[in-house]
């Protein structure tokens, strides 16, 4: 499918989703026009447009490809959480299942590559295991399929550093209401039935290519994120990232961009 970018500024889209108005930003990237499938990154738990810095435009224009970045509800300018709301463990489905077509539908994107860092890689995913008929392929940076001591642990440790030290600064730079994007975030993650999440058995019914790419100095997961998906999805290419952490794209990001690129660009 051919992609043509419109306006490259931050703009918005406005749905509905559970009976209530659900306002998304987002910004086009990359080349203006591309014979290859818009590629859309989906942000991390704690992600939105900004924080992806400058890695979706670069990897976009320097490959010829037409990007969609966006920040989920609750996130950077999009809706914010309202304070009483807390994220089910069905998050990531809903994300998924319900905000994703219909954010794709109102923008008129069909058979699209997916790029998803951390728990928008666990989206991608979920995506991927219903909707793989309507995609191009996903990327999944970080991924993760089930709940680790090792991710509580750092998860709570960002709940230290958010209350106690500078953290909470930093993140009011990229959201309206960063209070809104850590704690639905925090919330649900340290939350007792969050420990049995797991999509390993949702997997299996994924057709389209996938790439899985991890480091494997991963302080949020083990390498038994990418090799569970390897096991469900045999035709899955795993990559381990050496001197690599929980993101790919800001600690190897040539590294990443040269996995990416060969998956999407130079399929056989």
């Amino acid at each position: 499918m051919r992609s043509d970018m419109h306006d490259s500024g931050v703009q918005f889209a406005d749905m509905q989703w559970q009976n209530r108005p659900l306002r998304l930003e987002y910004q086009w990237v990359g080349a203006k026009r591309s014979e290859h499938p818009v590629l859309v990154f989906l942000h991390e738990g704690l992600g939105s447009i900004a924080l992806w810095k400058d890695f979706p435009e670069t990897f976009c224009r320097a490959h010829g490809i037409t990007g969609l970045v966006f920040s989920r509800y609750g996130y950077g300018h999009s809706s914010p959480r309202p304070a009483a709301e807390k994220w089910p463990v069905s998050f990531m489905h809903e994300q998924a299942h319900q905000v994703l077509p219909a954010f794709f539908s109102q923008l008129g994107i069909s058979k699209p590559w997916l790029f998803g860092h951390s728990d928008g890689a666990s989206i991608a995913l979920l995506y991927a295991s219903r909707f793989s008929e309507h995609l191009s392929g996903i990327v999944v940076a970080a991924p993760h399929i089930f709940v680790e001591d090792i991710t509580v642990e750092s998860i709570r440790l960002a709940r230290d550093v958010y209350l106690t030290k500078n953290l909470r600064a930093r993140l009011a730079q990229y959201h309206a209401d960063v209070d809104s994007a850590f704690w639905g975030w925090n919330d649900i993650w340290l939350a007792p039935a969050f420990r049995a999440w797991n999509i390993e058995q949702e997997l299996a019914t994924i057709s389209c290519p996938v790439l899985a790419i991890q480091g494997e100095d991963d302080e949020y997961g083990t390498l038994e994120q990418v090799y569970g998906i390897q096991r469900k999805i045999p035709a899955a290419q795993i990559v381990v990232l050496p001197q690599c952490g929980h993101s790919p794209h800001r600690d190897q990001a040539p590294a990443l961009s040269q996995e990416v690129a060969h998956f999407i660009i130079h399929r056989v």
